[in-house]
């Protein structure tokens, strides 16, 4: 890998993910209680032992400067780093803000012009799954390939929301469609069940061949590719394009892999990770998720029932708690009988003392936390939200959206307190 790079793609405005994306880039959305989103491909990189990277960043980047800058530090002896390329006006033509992933990556080929960068390894900021490059990169290298995808077997049921490829007898890409609608386009890149049976993983009725949206590109084949053309976006144009001038190899994967696009899958996939037999092991020692080091006291639990949940460093969690199939982020105070269920509550930036807490009483403000006797169920909580005493969060009705600058909204079916929201004593949303 000493000859690779790695570009992190920051995402766009993240509207599917709104309000998390109100105050935040999508990368920076916080995750499983103590991560970020953008932990999850920089520490793939660096069990992969490549730890030269640039993350590329344009909306909404103060948090994720801060978290990356505060987090991923190297040794002066070992060459690495992780850097921050935000869009910016320069006395170059044509560079302003970021047209598509493509375009991002086109404005910032300066940084692959070092003799010593045979690879480029491109990444999405904001996907959930465990991969070791090296052996992505093996494939492209067996193969002489010029560019090199990662593709995940799916089912039919789920080709209309993805990339599907089509692929030869060797796993060299001969076709694309991008999500699919119809039976006929699905049947025109299906793969036969039995080709991916034989290369060793077991196909269980799968037909569909989906990108990841990651790549590896020989570096002056990229930088060809856009310097002659002027596509905006890697999975609509330039990897379709390449497959009819160049030899784009598959490598295949069968993992967990899950694009935390939308705020369903954004809950979804947080509340799987607190199950029991979660899909993505936080605590695997061979490939660990990094993130910022912290210095919090342990959590502090006083007589409360917690079961299959995932609990943060610095709670207070108080007497007569109920927390089910949860995940409670840093920092989270939480008061006597609250019973939480189904929720991702992200906690607070700071802890409040006793003092400053009976100030806010006193003015009315309910402090950071979750006041007593309030119940939250199947809810994202924001950071740093108040949440006052006796409220109730629940979504009975099946409320599919709802809000734009309230402090609790609705999106996915999800009743979501946004970050710093406000609950006075008693409130109801039921």
């Amino acid at each position: 890998m000493r000859d690779t790079i790695a570009l992190i793609l920051g995402g766009g405005r993240g509207t599917r993910l709104f309000p998390l994306t109100k105050i935040r880039a999508k990368p920076a959305v916080p995750l499983a209680a103590k991560y970020r989103l953008i932990d999850i491909p920089i520490s793939n990189c660096i069990n992969s032992e490549l730890n030269r990277i640039y993350v590329l960043t344009q909306f909404l980047s103060v948090s994720l400067h801060r978290h990356i800058r505060q987090t991923y530090r190297f040794d002066h002896f070992n060459g690495g780093f992780v850097e921050l390329l935000a869009a910016q006006q320069t006395v170059d033509a044509g560079t302003d803000w970021y047209q598509g992933t493509a375009d991002a990556v086109r404005k910032n080929l300066r940084y692959l012009d070092q003799k010593w960068i045979r690879y480029v390894l491109i990444l999405s900021g904001d996907q959930l799954y465990r991969m070791d490059f090296r052996d992505m990169l093996a494939t492209h290298q067996e193969n002489d390939a010029d560019v090199t995808i990662a593709g995940i077997p799916v089912a039919r049921s789920a080709a209309s929301a993805l990339g599907i490829m089509q692929v030869d007898a060797g796993g060299r890409v001969t076709g694309f469609v991008e999500k699919p609608q119809t039976s006929a386009e699905i049947d025109r890149v299906r793969t036969d069940p039995s080709w991916i049976d034989a290369h060793g993983i077991p196909s269980g009725g799968r037909d569909c061949l989906a990108s990841m949206g990651l790549y590896i590109f020989n570096r002056d084949v990229l930088v060809e590719l856009l310097h002659r053309t002027p596509y905006e976006d890697f999975g609509k144009e330039v990897f379709p394009a390449a497959i009819n001038q160049r030899r784009v190899q598959l490598h295949l994967f069968d993992d967990y892999w899950e694009d935390i696009g939308t705020i369903r899958a954004f809950y979804e996939a947080n509340l799987s990770l607190a199950s029991s037999a979660p899909p993505f092991d936080l605590s695997c020692p061979q490939a660990p998720v990094y993130s910022r080091p912290r210095f919090l006291p342990p959590s502090m639990l006083e007589n409360a029932s917690i079961s299959g949940s995932l609990i943060a460093d610095g709670c207070l969690i108080g007497r007569g708690a109920v927390i089910e199939n949860s995940v409670i982020g840093l920092r989270t105070v939480i008061g006597e009988g609250v019973t939480i269920r189904d929720s991702v509550v992200m906690g607070a930036d700071y802890l409040q003392s006793p003092e400053q807490r009976d100030e806010d009483r006193a003015a009315g403000i309910p402090p950071v936390g979750i006041g007593s006797g309030s119940t939250i169920l199947g809810a994202i909580l924001d950071k740093n939200c108040r949440i006052g005493r006796d409220c109730l969060i629940v979504n009975e009705r099946g409320i599919e959206n709802y809000g734009d600058d309230e402090p609790l909204q609705v999106r996915d079916s999800i009743p979501i307190v946004i970050k710093d929201g406000i609950l006075n004593d008693g409130y109801r949303f039921h």
